[in-house]
């Protein structure tokens, strides 16, 4: 590594000597003005990453973010037990949950909260192959334009140009894993006793793609929160090309 720091100051001091021959007749500052924007284009040359260099971080920055943050939104309470991501009764049933806890169906209410975010952990499980596959997508053109961006640059441009793909892939998992915790027999039951009670307005929901959206942001919150990490804390860079492109 010395030696290739050495061989660099070399070819700058050169540049930098062939550049005062070639300029002897150029007025004092012209000449200053040559010289500092010689110098600056091969230091620049000599630190500088290439494009490809940056797109892999970049891409294994979101590889490993999206496991970590699969690992911490699989396991049981991964969802449930994280008040930042935890899935409540939606606001549409608000009304419903509300009457019945009021005459004592308090318990099966909580049960279908449970169960949504029970679904969400495993759910989330099944989506690392999703997300990694999306991750592969990325050009370089989009790479350089996040490596200088915001704390969550990568996560957000992650959001927005692979959400819809994402969750038409990510929803036929939700419902399995919803079917497979008895979600779907919780909220027929609840709506069936709601419904049955005299004078009450009849809530129209879809408990499928409720799931799905809150179980995807929970992802991107965590996805994003692991890409904050890379970016700020040099311990949680733990390879040598997130070491190299981070360390920038």
């Amino acid at each position: 590594m010395k030696s290739c720091m050495k061989k660099r100051v070399l070819t700058v001091c050169s540049l930098s000597l062939l550049l005062l021959a070639g300029c002897a007749e150029m007025k004092g500052s012209e000449l200053a003005g040559s010289m500092l924007n010689a110098l600056s284009t091969a230091g620049n040359a000599a630190s500088g990453l290439d494009e490809a260099t940056v797109a892999a971080g970049l891409k294994e920055a979101l590889t490993v973010g999206s496991e970590r943050a699969v690992a911490a939104t699989s396991k049981t309470d991964g969802f449930l037990g994280n008040e930042l991501i935890r899935i409540a009764m939606p606001e549409e049933l608000s009304t419903m949950a509300k009457t019945l806890r009021s005459i004592g169906f308090g318990s099966q209410v909580d049960a279908m909260e449970v169960g949504m975010n029970r679904a969400a952990e495993r759910a989330s499980e099944e989506a690392k192959p999703v997300l990694i596959d999306a991750v592969s997508r990325m050009t370089l053109t989009d790479a350089m334009g996040i490596l200088n961006g915001g704390n969550t640059a990568a996560t957000d441009y992650f959001r927005d140009k692979t959400s819809a793909s994402l969750r038409s892939r990510f929803l036929p998992i939700v419902k399995e894993k919803m079917n497979q915790v008895g979600l779907y027999q919780q909220y027929n039951s609840l709506m069936n006793t709601y419904n049955a009670l005299p004078l009450v307005q009849k809530p129209t929901f879809d408990l499928d793609n409720y799931v799905a959206d809150k179980g995807l942001d929970g992802l991107f919150t965590t996805l994003a929160r692991e890409e904050q990490s890379i970016r700020a804390n040099p311990a949680a860079r733990t390879t040598e090309l997130l070491k190299k492109v981070f360390a920038r």
